[in-house]
């Protein structure tokens, strides 16, 4: 006999199925408003993720690609790829580690970091309108839940 799904289980489906099509609209129009924010200095996100990323303290004397790939948490094909338009660009630069001569590190370049600076105004104004009818307190809920949601995805 074939297993019928309750009210709650539909109800409970939907609003998974709402959650995740959220998610990916969000997604999406991250990207595309985002990029569009910093159009005027041709940065796209996924740009703006790998500056962001190497911009931090701990990255200033570089990271390596699989680090990188790990932090960002993007494909290293995909990672690849744009790190090479990136220091095509002049705004990275790919090193022999200090402590490892067998491995490479990536960094911001000088001109990396004149255009991280540059980018801060931009990114701010796009977070503060992106945000603007959330409190600090509900933003804080946003970073645990989605960690709660980012730790469990990592585990499937």
């Amino acid at each position: 006999m074939p297993h019928l799904r309750s009210d709650k289980d539909h109800a409970v489906n939907e609003i998974n199925n709402r959650l995740f099509f959220r998610l990916f609209q969000v997604a999406n129009t991250l990207h595309t408003k985002g990029t569009r924010a910093l159009e005027a200095f041709g940065v796209t996100t996924q740009q703006w993720s790998v500056l962001g990323a190497l911009s931090r303290p701990q990255a200033l004397e570089g990271m390596s690609i699989n680090d990188l790939s790990h932090f960002l948490l993007m494909s290293r094909q995909n990672l690849t790829g744009l790190l090479s338009r990136l220091e095509r660009d002049g705004l990275i630069e790919r090193g022999v580690s200090a402590e490892d001569r067998r491995s490479r590190k990536v960094k911001l370049s000088p001109k990396g970091d004149a255009l991280w600076l540059q980018l801060q105004d931009p990114i701010h104004a796009f977070y503060d309108q992106s945000l603007k009818d959330l409190s600090f307190d509900d933003r804080l809920a946003f970073i645990h839940y989605f960690t709660k949601l980012q730790t469990n995805m990592s585990k499937l």
